[in-house]
């Protein structure tokens, strides 16, 4: 007989040895040493990811000291750099839930995962900044993160890394294309947080934007002006077809009766 501990003792008592390693040391160094030391089985490693978020988000002002213990595990191991891209799509999906003081803190340090690449920019794809896909929380969210980044990789720096044609896919959801409506309001958001230089891009399509879609809308009319003679063509060669028709069984019928007269003439 197998006995099963459902109570999560063990998981209660290793959240707790996470947290006092954290709390305990004396700079981000020492605790990434001794948090390496414990003994984590399979599946285990989201919990430390989590206790380090959690901790983090705890503090009256954002540490450094968090973002780069963060950054050394995701330098370390790829399956650390996976569960902080899962905490990142489950923090920004309950960010509604959490206090200004806790949002500041989670926004600064998944900033600073991104700024030293510790974390992949794909993660941005998540985010989709529309007016009806955003609430006030999201938005301070996006504020804080944009900005962190603005100062730690520079203006133009990360607009280089924004226009990277490697990446442009995943940052489509913040600098949208497909609404002129969102695209106003991605470059209002963006110049209200003094980053507007970000959406230069974004700028140009917006005033282009009449131009093609009156190229597109000259090449449906095309296109439907072409299925239409296409159409038309068929018609005339169907009649014409049906006219050769009549007229051979026409010609047919008269042979026909020329071969009986002269039947019976002989007769």
């Amino acid at each position: 007989m197998q006995i099963k501990d459902e109570t999560e003792t063990n998981l209660v008592n290793l959240r707790r040895t996470i947290y006092l390693t954290i709390m305990s040391s004396v700079d981000f160094e020492e605790a990434g040493h001794k948090l390496l030391k414990i003994k984590l089985e399979p599946g285990q490693e989201m919990e430390l990811c989590i206790m380090l978020l959690e901790c983090c988000s705890q503090e009256r002002t954002y540490l450094r000291y968090y973002g780069l213990l963060g950054q050394r595990f995701c330098m370390i191991n790829k399956v650390y750099q996976e569960n902080f891209e899962k905490c990142f799509v489950q923090q920004y999906s309950m960010i509604h839930r959490l206090e200004t003081n806790k949002l500041r803190n989670v926004a600064k340090f998944f900033a600073h995962l991104l700024g030293t690449d510790a974390l992949p920019w794909h993660v941005l794809s998540y985010i989709r900044l529309t007016e009806e896909d955003t609430t006030s929380s999201s938005r301070i969210f996006i504020k804080i993160l944009f900005q962190e980044l603005s100062e730690h990789l520079g203006i133009r720096l990360l607009n280089e890394r924004l226009n990277d044609s490697t990446v442009q896919d995943s940052f489509e959801s913040i600098f949208p294309k497909d609404n002129p409506k969102n695209t106003r309001f991605s470059i209002n958001f963006f110049t209200s947080i003094g980053l507007g230089g970000l959406t230069e891009n974004l700028r140009e399509y917006l005033k282009n934007m009449p131009r093609l879609i009156m190229q597109q809308q000259k090449q449906v009319s095309d296109s439907e002006s072409d299925d239409e003679s296409g159409s038309s063509d068929s018609s005339d060669s169907g009649t014409a077809s049906s006219e050769s028709e009549s007229n051979t069984s026409s010609f047919d019928e008269s042979d026909g009766d020329t071969d009986r007269r002269r039947k019976r003439r002989r007769k």
